[in-house]
């Protein structure tokens, strides 16, 4: 799995998974990708600050640390329904999927080999969920319930 930052022609911004880099490419061409905020479809990458890990003085107290800023928009009735949307997937995948925690992986392929068509849902790192995707298993990662993020 990729994570991209994006644009519209509007400039909004926003932010996507996908499988590879070809399939955003694909994705694009098609028209498939568009801004949650106003509907366009066209929509290019952002420059991305490279995710670099630094270690942490743990003698230095929290409150000392440098505070990492989140992006925040004040949300219109279009990112509302999004929300709804994205908390209405959790409820039916809740109640219509087996949870099988972090052996999702292994799970998803013995019942996708044994073409057992009752959906699982659970853990996976982005390694494993592009493992199961480049051998034909459809998955996919469940956007963070809204209010997880705020």
């Amino acid at each position: 799995m990729i994570h991209y930052d994006l644009v519209c022609e509007h400039g909004h911004t926003f932010d996507a998974w996908f499988a590879s880099s070809t399939a955003f490419d694909e994705q694009i061409a098609k028209g498939l990708v568009e801004c949650p905020v106003c509907g366009s479809t066209s929509v290019r990458k952002q420059i991305m600050r490279p995710a670099v890990a630094r270690k942490r003085d743990p003698s230095r107290p929290a409150s000392a640390r440098p505070r990492e800023e989140t992006p925040a928009t004040l949300l219109d009735e279009r990112a509302h329904a999004l929300r709804r949307l994205i908390s209405e997937l959790h409820e039916h995948v809740r109640k219509n999927a087996d949870y099988v925690g972090r052996a999702f992986p292994e799970e998803a392929r013995k019942r996708a080999e044994q073409d057992d068509a009752r959906p699982v849902w659970g853990e996976a790192s982005a390694k494993e969920v592009k493992e199961l995707l480049d051998s034909g298993i459809e998955v996919m990662p469940l956007p963070p319930l809204p209010s997880k993020r705020n």
